[in-house]
């Protein structure tokens, strides 16, 4: 089979692709899909012939699309076509990995485009590591623990995984955490994969369910989804993986659409964080000692390991919690600057013990690679930090282990060369993509330097459809929305600003007599949790990470509660940025807390059908500072 028989029309010899593209993306909006019950939206159709370009020409796009626009549709249309042609998957990277399910539920746009098109996409998700069980963990705590839903996850997987003898013969899935609903993310946290387990050297790695999902979606010939966070996980890391004799994290791909494409920047930074802990320090070093090597590189590791054990107990001194945010902000005194100058140097003259070593062909060749790598790594962070002003800095704790956490300031030279110079299409698809019809900002955060652009309207009658009403904090806040969410009969979607919000507010209602179910962020498994409050329109849902993303139709959701205005928290990386900026306020908090606000309020209508109420809590002084820029913002005028 040729690879031009699989697209859903044909092309000839003679014929150019792109033109028989574009005659068929008319055909599906100005036929197909009207005869299938779907509205023509003209701007779905402008949407089509701007992509269009991008394709042909394989430029960089920001297609802004306001909600109702179909704007998943055109993507898909464009992205399975061009995949087919090229014969490459594309890579469609959603700004949340509890939320890349969406795409593929049942109903979801995936299934509705092949229905209506009579085709069969092949889609597959690529996961990261953290949304899969450790098998390791799983396996050394089940018989000390008494945990019935961890017991459960144990007893789901599959035999063979415990069989070191057994083959794997088929590919059968396992171990994705959205297969066990019933875990909280707290449970989750004790049998998934972290940032401490060492998969290289690890018993387990070729049966793990990470693994061999790795392997199934690499050969994905039409779609592969995954988070911002994982895209740029594979960006950061696809060189030194090839260097160990790995495949990088996805393969090559036709095209590159990211959803909710505002949030790639701080994927971005997040990506190409460097993350140290006193326990892998401790494990590679001392593994290190135990090969056969000289008494100079015995001594330099014993140095390395003293002197970073003291560098961790300074920081850990300095270190205090932040609210909204899981980073405890760090200070770095004089002292601490050249604690970290003398272990950096200490770090790489190891690296240059480690040649001499590699020489008396003692140590295998593989443990070498794996060594040097960490040293690089390990320095290269080093440096990072005590360079002025280049490095974002904090610590966080996971079960009990504290990691010193380092994230480039500045991420648009590294984007700049390992994406943006891809000679590939990119689709930046969002409602919320610039400031005033202007994308100056995020392009410039990017990266990008040659771009398209066009902004489309939402068709919704938000007159008709949307009420917005504006309330200020007294005692009484939570007495009244919790009368709101009554008077509502449920359906009601509350947001809140930071966990530490929604955890106050459920400890406020623990005692109170609410005839609905109330359903938490955290307490099951995110897209389960989506279902159940999609399936009882009485239901209520609390999150704090919702605010894009939730597809939720219909009856039940009829009322959207914003809790406080979604300022950023006030953690190392929000302050880098306001250290850097001429206005914070301007160019950081109220951008930030606008284009949040849009996305939360954006989740209420999704059809032309629905309708309802938005409620935004905001404190005196902040209606007085910032209910112009607010009411700039909404879709309809706002009620106190």
């Amino acid at each position: 089979m040729t690879r031009n028989q699989s697209l859903p029309f044909t092309v000839s010899k003679t014929e150019n692709f792109f033109e028989r593209l574009g005659d068929y993306v008319g055909d599906v909006f100005y036929d197909i899909l009207p005869e299938q019950g779907y509205e023509l939206r003209d701007e779905q159709i402008y949407m089509a012939f701007q992509l269009e370009q991008a394709f042909k020409n394989k430029r960089a796009i920001f297609a802004e699309a306001g909600v109702g626009t179909g704007k998943t549709f055109v993507y898909l249309i464009y992205a399975i076509c061009y995949a087919r042609y090229m014969g490459r998957p594309a890579i469609i990277s959603c700004a949340d990995e509890t939320l890349i399910e969406q795409l593929v539920k049942k109903g979801g746009d995936i299934e509705k485009l092949e229905k209506a098109l009579g085709i069969n996409v092949d889609v597959r998700l690529a996961k990261s590591r953290e949304q899969y069980v450790c098998v390791r963990k799983l396996d050394a705590l089940i018989d000390n623990t008494d945990d019935e839903d961890i017991m459960k996850v144990y007893d789901a997987i599959p035999e063979f995984v415990f069989d070191s003898k057994s083959k794997v013969k088929t590919f059968e899935r396992y171990g994705d955490r959205k297969e066990y609903p019933w875990v909280s993310d707290e449970t989750w946290e004790k049998i998934a994969w972290d940032p401490l387990q060492q998969c290289p050297t690890c018993e387990w790695r070729h049966r793990s369910g990470q693994t061999l999902n790795r392997e199934y979606y690499r050969h994905a010939s039409d779609i592969i989804i995954c988070s911002h966070d994982f895209y740029m996980e594979h960006i950061w890391t696809k060189e030194s993986r090839k260097r160990e004799g790995q495949l990088p994290l996805l393969p090559e791909a036709s095209s590159v659409i990211f959803d909710e494409g505002h949030l790639l920047e701080f994927a971005a930074q997040k990506g190409l964080t460097y993350r140290y802990n006193l326990d892998t320090i401790t494990k590679v070093l001392t593994g290190y000692i135990g090969q056969d090597v000289r008494e100079e590189s015995l001594l330099l590791v014993e140095d390395i390991l003293m002197d970073n054990d003291i560098l961790f107990d300074k920081l850990a001194d300095t270190a205090h919690v932040v609210e909204g945010s899981n980073r405890q902000e760090i200070t770095l005194t004089k002292e601490i600057l050249e604690d970290i100058k003398k272990l950096d140097a200490k770090v790489n003259q190891l690296l240059e013990e480690l040649v001499f070593d590699s020489e008396l062909f003692t140590i295998d060749d593989y443990y070498i690679k794996i060594i040097e790598e960490f040293l690089e790594f390990f320095s290269n962070g080093l440096s990072t930090i005590s360079r002025d002003d280049e490095g974002i800095y904090w610590l966080e704790e996971i079960q009990d282990t504290i990691s010193l956490v380092i994230m480039p300031r500045l991420v648009e030279d590294v984007l700049k060369k390992e994406v943006f110079t891809q000679k590939i299409p990119f689709v930046f698809s969002s409602a919320t993509l610039s400031h005033q019809g202007d994308f100056s900002y995020i392009a410039k955060s990017l990266g990008i330097e040659n771009v398209d652009s066009f902004s489309v309207a939402s068709p919704f009658d938000y007159e008709r459809q949307m009420q917005i009403f504006g309330s200020v904090n007294r005692d009484d806040k939570w007495d009244k929305m919790i009368s709101s969410i009554i008077e509502n009969n449920g359906g009601s979607l509350l947001l809140f600003s930071s966990r530490e919000e929604m955890d106050e507010f459920r400890r406020f209602i623990h005692n109170r007599d609410i005839p609905f179910t109330i359903l938490f962020e955290g307490d099951q498994e995110i897209s389960e949790m989506v279902r159940r409050f999609q399936v009882d329109e009485t239901a209520v849902l609390c999150s704090y990470h919702l605010w894009e993303g939730l597809d939720v139709p219909g009856k039940s959701l009829t009322q959207v509660i914003i809790s406080s205005l979604p300022f950023p928290p006030n953690d190392p990386v929000f302050k880098a940025k306001r250290k850097h900026a001429k206005d914070p306020e301007k160019e950081v908090d109220l951008p930030y807390m606008l284009l949040r606000l849009r996305q939360g309020i954006g989740r209420l209508i999704r059809t032309s059908e629905d309708s309802g109420i938005v409620h935004i809590w905001m404190s005196e002084d902040e209606e007085q500072k910032y209910l112009q820029e607010v009411k700039a913002v909404l879709p309809v005028e706002i009620k106190f």
